[in-house]
C-alpha cells in the first residue's frame, strides 16, 4: 500500500508544482523505488526498455513527414482545395479551416502541427473578412483537434504499442470519428457565422474545384498509400511512416517544387525536438507503467471498476469522465502511457474491443487538446492569433459542447468506429 501511495502522491504533487510530465513521472517512480528497496539501476534499464520497440520508430518518421509536407507546399494546396469545395458557404473561411484541418490531419499525425499549419494560413484571411478574433482563434484551435484522430496519429501508435493491438486497425478506426467531429464543428461554424453575418465567397465553378483537387491530389493520396500499403501487406506501419517521409520529399522537390534544401535544417530541428519530447515521456511513462504493473495496481483498479458495475456501458461512461479530466492536465501520449496499462485489461475483461476502446481513448484526449489549463491547441492558436488564453478559453466552449456530444455518440454507437476495421479484417 505504501508504494502506490508514494507513487501517485508524489506524481500529483509534482504536477501541481508544474514539473514537466516526463520529469514528474520519472521522479515519482524513483521515489517509490527507494521505498521498495530495488536498486536504482532499474530506473535506467526500464527507461531504455520502454523505447526498445520497432513500431515506435513510426513516431519520428510521421513527424518528419508532416514537417516535410508543410514546407513542401502540400498544406497551402489542401487549403486551396477546401476553399474551392466549401468556401462559398456561409462562414466559408471558418468551414474551410475545419475541412483543411481534416485534410492536414491525414498527413501530420499531430494536433499542434495541424493547428499551426491551418492557423498560419487561415487566421489572417478571417481577420481580413471581419471575423471576430476570438471566434477565429477558436476555429483554428478546433481545426487541429482531429490531428490525432484521423490517421496517421502518433497517440494511436503509442496506444497500439502499449496495448498490443494492430496500429493499422487503429488508423482505420480513426476515420469515422475524425470525420464526424470535423463535420459537426463545421456545422457549428456555419450556424454561428449565419447569426453574425459572416458570408462566404462566390462559388468558383467546377473547373476551379477540379483544378484545386488535382493540385492537392498528391497530398490527399498520402493516407491512401499508407493504409493501402499496410493492409496490402507491402510494408509495416513503421515502414509506412518512412515511406511517407520519402514520398513527401519527392512531392516537395519534383512535383510542387516548393521544398528547398535550405528548409531541411528547420524541418530536422522541429522533428527532433517533437520526437525527443514524446520519447522522453515514453521513457518515463514506461518506467511508471512497469512499477504499477509490478505492484498489481491494474488488477486492483479492475476489481474496483467491476465492483461499481460490470456493465460495459457504465464502464465506458466512467472512462470518458476520467479521460476528459485527465486530458485537461496531460498530453495524449503521456496520458495513454499511464492509463492504458490500467484501463485496457478492464475493457477486455468486460468484452470491449481493444481497438474500439483505443479510438475512444484517443478521441477523449483529443478533446483535451482544447481544454484549459494545458490544451496544446489553445496555446498554438493563442500564439498565432494574439488572442489571450482567457478569451480563447471562453470562445472554445461551444466547440467543446459539440465535441462531447460527438464523444457520447461514438461511445454508444461503436459501428461508427469499427465498420472500417471490421470490413478490412
Amino acid at each position: 500500500m505504501m508504494i502506490p501511495l508514494i507513487l501517485f502522491g508524489s506524481l500529483a504533487i509534482l504536477l501541481v508544482l508544474n514539473v514537466p510530465i516526463a520529469v514528474a513521472l520519472g521522479l515519482a517512480t524513483t521515489f517509490a523505488l527507494l521505498q521498495s528497496g530495488l536498486p536504482l539501476l532499474v530506473v535506467v534499464q526500464r527507461m531504455v526498455t520502454a523505447n526498445d520497440s520497432f513500431p515506435l520508430l513510426a513516431i519520428p518518421f510521421f513527424m518528419l513527414a508532416g514537417s516535410i509536407m508543410t514546407y513542401g507546399g502540400v498544406s497551402k494546396r489542401l487549403v486551396a482545395f477546401a476553399d474551392a469545395l466549401v468556401g462559398w458557404l456561409t462562414g466559408g473561411l471558418g468551414i474551410v479551416s475545419n475541412v483543411s484541418g481534416m485534410f492536414f490531419s491525414a498527413i501530420s499525425g499531430s494536433s499542434a502541427a495541424t493547428t499551426a499549419a491551418v492557423g498560419s494560413v487561415m487566421f489572417p484571411e478571417m481577420e481580413k473578412r471581419g471575423y471576430d478574433r476570438s471566434f477565429s482563434a477558436a476555429i483554428i484551435a478546433a481545426a487541429g483537434e482531429t490531428g490525432i484522430i484521423i490517421p496517421p496519429s502518433v497517440p494511436m501508435v503509442v496506444y497500439g504499442v502499449i496495448a498490443g493491438v494492430s496500429i493499422g486497425d487503429m488508423f482505420l478506426g480513426g476515420f469515422g470519428p475524425g470525420i464526424l467531429m470535423g463535420t459537426t464543428m463545421a456545422v457549428l461554424v456555419y450556424f454561428v457565422s449565419r447569426r453574425h453575418g459572416y458570408k462566404g465567397s462566390s462559388f468558383g465553378g467546377l473547373r476551379k474545384l477540379g483544378k484545386s483537387f488535382l493540385d492537392a491530389l498528391w497530398g490527399i493520396l498520402m493516407p491512401v498509400i499508407i493504409l493501402g500499403g499496410i493492409y496490402g501487406g507491402i510494408f509495416t506501419p513503421t515502414e509506412a511512416a518512412a515511406i511517407a517521409s520519402l514520398y513527401g520529399v519527392l512531392i516537395g522537390f519534383f512535383v510542387y517544387k516548393d521544398l528547398k534544401v535550405s528548409h531541411f535544417p528547420k524541418i530536422m530541428q522541429s522533428t527532433i525536438v517533437s520526437t525527443a519530447v514524446v520519447m522522453f515521456i515514453m521513457n518515463s511513462a514506461g518506467l511508471f507503467g512497469w512499477l504499477i504493473a509490478r505492484e498489481q495496481i491494474p488488477d486492483a483498479f479492475a476489481r474496483f471498476f467491476v465492483s461499481i458495475s460490470s456493465n460495459p456501458t457504465v464502464f465506458l461512461m466512467l472512462v470518458n469522465v476520467l479521460l476528459l479530466f485527465t486530458g485537461m492536465f496531460l498530453n495524449a501520449s503521456a496520458a495513454i502511457t499511464i492509463l492504458a496499462p490500467i484501463l485496457v485489461p478492464v475493457a477486455i475483461q468486460l468484452g470491449i474491443d481493444p481497438v474500439f476502446f483505443g479510438v475512444i481513448v484517443v478521441c477523449n484526449l483529443a478533446i483535451g487538446c482544447l481544454t484549459p489549463p494545458v490544451g496544446v491547441d489553445l496555446f498554438v492558436a493563442s500564439t498565432i492569433s494574439g488572442v489571450s488564453m482567457a478569451r480563447l478559453s471562453r470562445a472554445i466552449v461551444p466547440f467543446l459542447v459539440v465535441l462531447i456530444a460527438d464523444l457520447v455518440v461514438l461511445t454508444y454507437v461503436p459501428a461508427i468506429t469499427m465498420w472500417l476495421p471490421n470490413l478490412m479484417r
